[in-house]
C-alpha cells in the first residue's frame, strides 16, 4: 500500500466516523482539535459534503453516497429561506454539494439547487466595478465595494450554469471578475492581496489590503493558494491564456517561500518565531491548485518538473507531519490549519477546508488528475 492509499483510507474512516457520530449535522470551526456540529448556516458546509462525494468517487461505497445525497434538502431549504447568503461563497456551499451531487448521479433536482446558487451569486454582481461583492448587502458602508481572492474558487458554479443554460450573463460575469482580480490582487512580484477596495458609487480602485493575512502589504498564504488553483481553474473554462500564466506566478511565488518542510506558515510576511502558527489548508489547497496546473503543462517544459517536485514534497510533508493518522478519534484530517490568527479565532486547529482539498489532492494523485465536478 503506497502513501496515498494509507492516506486515504484513514481519512475515508474518519468521515464515516463524523457521519455516524454526527447524524445531519455540519461541521462547525472551533478550538480544541475537534468540529462544532450544527446547522447550515456558515460558508463552510460545503466541503463536508463534498467530502462525501470524493469519498464515493474513490471507493464506491454506496454509504457516502447516500449520505451525500441526504443533505440536498437541507442545502435547498437554505436557499429557499436565505439563510445567510449575503456573501460570495454560495460557490463554496453548492458546487461541491449540489454541482457534485448532479454530476455524479444526475439527479436534476440536484441541478435546480445548483442553478438557483448560481442565481444568488450572480445577484452580487456589481456592473459599476466590474466586480462580484465578497461580503455583506450592496449598501454596506465597509463592504459594498470589497473583492477577495478567495471568490475565484466560487467562480466554477457561474461557469457550470452558462454550461447548462447557455445563458451567457453566467460565463461574462465570471469572465470579468477573474480579469478584475487578475487585476488588481496579484501585485508584480507575483504575491497577492486578499482584499482590495472601490468607491462604490464611481467604480474607481481604492487600495488593496486585508481581512485575515498579517498587515495589508503582506501576502496571506491561503489567499495565495486561493489564487493559484482560481486563475487555473479560470483558465480550464475560458481557456483565456493570461489566466494560466497568473496561476504559474502565484505559484512561483508561493513555492519560493515555502518553509523548510515545504509546508506553509499562516502568511509569507509575518515573522517566524517558535510558535507561529502553519496553515496546512493553505498548503492543501496549493497542492490542488499545481494538480490543475499540471494538466495544462507540457512534459517537456522545464517548469514542470519543479511543480511536481514541489507538489509531491509537500504532499508528503502533510501526509507524515500534520495528517491525524496517528489519531483514530480524531474529527479533522489535518492538523495546524489556521482560520484566522489576527482575529484569534481558531488559530491553529482542524480547517473542513483544509480537510477537504486534503483529500482531493490525495484522490487526484491516487486516481488520475481529475476533479469530476470542474469538469467542462
Amino acid at each position: 500500500m503506497n502513501m496515498w492509499t494509507h492516506a486515504i483510507d484513514d481519512a475515508l474512516l474518519k468521515i464515516k466516523q463524523n457521519i455516524l457520530k454526527h447524524p445531519g449535522k455540519l461541521p462547525h470551526i472551533t478550538d480544541g482539535e475537534r468540529y462544532e456540529w450544527g446547522d447550515n448556516n456558515d460558508w463552510i458546509e460545503g466541503f463536508y459534503v463534498g467530502m462525501m462525494w470524493l469519498a464515493y468517487e474513490y471507493g464506491q461505497e454506496a454509504f457516502y453516497k447516500e449520505s451525500a445525497e441526504s443533505y440536498l434538502a437541507n442545502f435547498q431549504d437554505r436557499l429557499d429561506r436565505h439563510v445567510a447568503l449575503d456573501h460570495h461563497d454560495i460557490g463554496f456551499l453548492y458546487s461541491l454539494s449540489a454541482v457534485a451531487e448532479w454530476h455524479v448521479t444526475g439527479n436534476q433536482a440536484a441541478r435546480e439547487a445548483a442553478l438557483q446558487a448560481a442565481d444568488k451569486l450572480l445577484a452580487r454582481w456589481r456592473p459599476r466595478i466590474g466586480i462580484i461583492q465578497a461580503w455583506g448587502r450592496e449598501d454596506d458602508p465597509d463592504n459594498g465595494g470589497r473583492m477577495i481572492i478567495d471568490c475565484l474558487l466560487n467562480l466554477p458554479l457561474l461557469f457550470w450554469a452558462y454550461e447548462q443554460t447557455g445563458d451567457a450573463k453566467y460565463y461574462d460575469i465570471a469572465f470579468r471578475h477573474a480579469l478584475q482580480s487578475q487585476k488588481f490582487l496579484v501585485r508584480g512580484d507575483g504575491s497577492s492581496y486578499h482584499t482590495f477596495y472601490f468607491h462604490t458609487e464611481n467604480g474607481s480602485a481604492l487600495r488593496g489590503g486585508t481581512h485575515q493575512g498579517y498587515q495589508d502589504g503582506s501576502t496571506w498564504t491561503r489567499g495565495q493558494a486561493w489564487g493559484i488553483y482560481g486563475f487555473a481553474l479560470a483558465y480550464r473554462y475560458t481557456k483565456h491564456e493570461a489566466f494560466l500564466d497568473t496561476s504559474k506566478l502565484l505559484a512561483r511565488y508561493f513555492i519560493e517561500h515555502l518553509p523548510e518542510d515545504d509546508v506553509v506558515y499562516w502568511d509569507f510576511d509575518v515573522p517566524v518565531e517558535e510558535l507561529t502558527p502553519r496553515d496546512s489548508s493553505a498548503s492543501a489547497i496549493a497542492a490542488c491548485g499545481l494538480l490543475e496546473l499540471l494538466e495544462y503543462m507540457e512534459e517537456s517544459d522545464p517548469e514542470r518538473t519543479i511543480f511536481e517536485e514541489v507538489l509531491h514534497r509537500s504532499m508528503r510533508s502533510l501526509v507524515e507531519h500534520y495528517a491525524t493518522t496517528d489519531l483514530p478519534d480524531a474529527e479533522g484530517l489535518l492538523k495546524h490549519g489556521s482560520y484566522h490568527v489576527r482575529g484569534e479565532r481558531a488559530p491553529d486547529d482542524y480547517m473542513i477546508w483544509g480537510d477537504y482539498f486534503y483529500l482531493e489532492a490525495l484522490v487526484r494523485l491516487e486516481k488520475g488528475n481529475k476533479a469530476f465536478w470542474y469538469e467542462t
